[in-house]
């Protein structure tokens, strides 16, 4: 029986264009298996331990020209350090700012200026405190503030970040939805969130009216003191942020943010959460502004694709701290939306939409809460707003979000902090749910647009590049030449190819959903052929099988008088089978089974062989499926 063996030797590229937003088939922030988790070598699980280099240079002043601070060095910073005058900082990847505790250390990047924090998944650049190896604490010094041009709903348009001395060089805002204040990439930032003013803490990352000319991508907040990201209005578009075992909120979205967001993971820690009587923590707090007022923009940021992990861990029992309430609180006046995430383990409920305001935006279509996993909450799925205009509950179910009592079995090994795996569990209910057809969603969704490059590893065709022996009436040895065996390629809808290589071709995709490759591989003549297939999913890691007929083994019984042979046929379920022999120059020479009804188990044929000459013949055996070829010697 003939055999194809071909593997993937290209990942998966996923092409968006100018969209922020990427289609996925899963829900929450990992692909499955085998695909690795994005927080892979960058990220880091126990800080505390994380032995990081003493400081080679102090920096205490602010910094009004352009700076760069270079791979091998570690900064110490022991004041508020205000980027100004249009200057740029520029940290090389690897180097390590490390915060002196109770000096209100910070990295404040004022209008118009820069941070190029440029690091990479294997030399990221770390915020973190001077104290050393178990010693370090939540709040140890500031944080990293970065302030931009673009508009907001503050009275005039501009503001001043919380906490800070009202200065122009705290100012935000203005009308540039489009400025650019730097890059923050493959960034840690521990143990941030010294309170400047009483109950005024900085958060580990701030940012305030921050433009879509700016990237942050592949930042984790840590141990922070207080919000893990917070935005006070802008446009900037984030994605693989990562907040681990923070006080406060961990996403929080005030005064008109209109980014979009995808890809985020929170991690809550039980014995962590703000004083009740100041501030409840959540995994997400939304306001359109403090007041819930009516001013625009609205507070409208997409978010897609967010793993968030409340305090039960898995426990519906589990103690926790008392300021943790839920998973997401939209209220005053917000107009988020929220699409294929999960949301585990919260302790009371895993929505508040709160307020008047909100439950009319959620009623109209501009608040969005959909196709998401909320599940292992501790009370109910959702909180009841007090003014009844909507059903929580009822539209959580009309929105195709999933309320489940248990968390079990959806993610890998989502309680192990210094360990874990949050990717979907084997038949879990994330690996599939998400969709990006809503409106509000898809305007901002690129196409898939994905590459697949295929090798053959080997391809024992029939006789190809083989020693064929026969009897007198043929050459003893001979050497069938390469192109005696042909590969060709199809394709299911949705799918072109790139490169018509036969042996490494590459596919591109445009569809998502389950697509099929078929190669097909024969003799020149078509005399005969064997279908294999990729079968894979534009959203999940490749996966590579060999597509089967209903043949699952063929056996040729040779008759000892050499008349007839017994042909038999194991097949798993019913179907028509075709039985056809060729000899070597590809002639059909006969076809003794025709549109036979093949049944579960054995069905045995016979074959006459009185027919034919000595030789060599191949016995091609095919259903709707595709075809199965063995070599048959006749040598009476």
């Amino acid at each position: 029986m003939k055999k194809v063996l071909f593997t993937i030797i290209g990942a998966l590229a996923l092409s968006s264009g100018i969209a922020q937003i990427e289609k996925t088939c899963f829900r929450g922030a990992f692909a499955p298996s085998p695909s690795p988790m994005w927080t892979d070598t960058w990220a880091e699980w126990d800080p505390q331990n994380k032995v990081y280099p003493a400081p080679t240079v102090t920096v205490s002043s602010n910094i009004t020209t352009n700076t760069t601070w270079s791979t091998g060095q570690t900064v110490l910073i022991t004041a508020p350090i205000y980027v100004k005058n249009n200057s740029v900082l520029t940290i090389q990847p690897g180097v390590i700012i490390r915060g002196q505790k109770l000096t209100t250390a910070s990295i404040i990047v004022t209008k118009g200026s820069q941070i190029i924090a440029n690091g990479t998944v294997t030399a990221p650049i770390v915020f973190t405190s001077a104290e050393p190896v178990g010693q370090r604490n939540l709040g140890d010094w500031g944080g990293v503030i970065i302030l931009g041009k673009a508009i907001n709903n503050n009275s005039g348009g501009i503001g001043n970040i919380e906490g800070l001395p009202i200065s122009a060089d705290t100012e935000y805002g203005g009308t540039d939805d489009n400025d650019n204040s730097g890059v923050l990439k493959y960034v840690r930032i521990e143990y941030a969130g010294i309170q400047y003013q009483p109950n005024q803490e900085i958060n580990s990352l701030t940012m305030g009216a921050v433009g879509r000319g700016t990237v942050i991508d592949y930042v984790q907040t840590s141990f922070g003191n207080d919000d893990a990201f917070e935005w006070f209005a802008g446009s900037v578009n984030c994605k693989h942020l990562v907040s681990y075992r923070n006080l406060d909120d961990d996403f929080d979205t005030d005064y008109g943010f209109s980014g979009k967001v995808q890809f985020c993971l929170a991690v809550r820690d039980p014995n962590l959460a703000d004083n009740p009587s100041v501030s409840t923590s959540e995994i997400f707090e939304s306001d359109n502004n403090p007041t819930g007022a009516a001013a625009t923009p609205y507070t409208q940021a997409i978010f897609s694709n967010v793993t968030a992990i409340g305090p039960l861990r898995g426990v519906t029992t589990n103690t926790y701290a008392s300021g943790y309430r839920r998973g997401a609180r939209i209220r005053r006046a917000s107009q988020l939306k929220i699409y294929n995430s999960i949301f585990m383990d919260n302790a009371t409920r895993a929505l508040f939409i709160d307020g008047s305001a909100c439950e009319n935006s959620a009623l109209a279509g501009t608040l969005k809460f959909k196709n998401n996993i909320l599940a292992g909450y501790g009370q109910r799925a959702t909180e009841q707003g007090t003014f009844g205009i909507i059903n929580t509950n009822t539209f959580v179910i009309a929105n195709a979000n999933d309320t489940l009592k248990s968390s079990a079995n959806i993610l890998t090994t989502p309680y192990s902090y210094l360990t874990p795996d949050y990717r979907p569990s084997v038949g879990s209910i994330a690996m599939a749910g998400s969709s990006f057809t809503d409106a509000a969603l898809a305007a901002v969704t690129g196409t898939s647009n994905s590459t697949v490059l295929v090798s053959i590893l080997s391809s024992t065709c029939i006789g190809q590049g083989t020693t064929v022996t026969g009897s007198a009436e043929f050459v003893a040895s001979t050497t069938v030449s390469p192109d005696y065996c042909s590969l060709s390629w199809s394709v299911s809808p949705g799918v072109t190819i790139s490169n018509t290589a036969a042996v490494n071709p590459s596919f591109t995709i445009t569809t998502l959903g389950t697509f099929s490759v078929y190669l097909t591989v024969g003799t020149a003549d078509g005399m005969t052929t064997s279908i294999a297939a990729i079968t894979t999913n534009t959203c999940l890691d490749v996966s590579i099988k060999e597509t089967s007929s209903l043949i699952s083994s063929i056996n040729l019984f040779p008759n000892p008088s050499n008349e007839a042979t017994t042909l038999t046929v194991s097949s798993k379920t019913g179907d028509l089978l075709n039985v056809n022999v060729y000899d070597l120059t590809g002639k059909m020479v006969l076809s003794p089974v025709q549109n036979q009804q093949l049944i579960n188990g054995e069905n045995k044929y016979t074959l006459n062989t009185q027919e034919l000459t000595n030789g060599i013949y191949f016995v091609t055996l095919s259903t709707i499926n595709g075809k199965e070829t063995v070599k048959l010697v006749v040598n009476k």
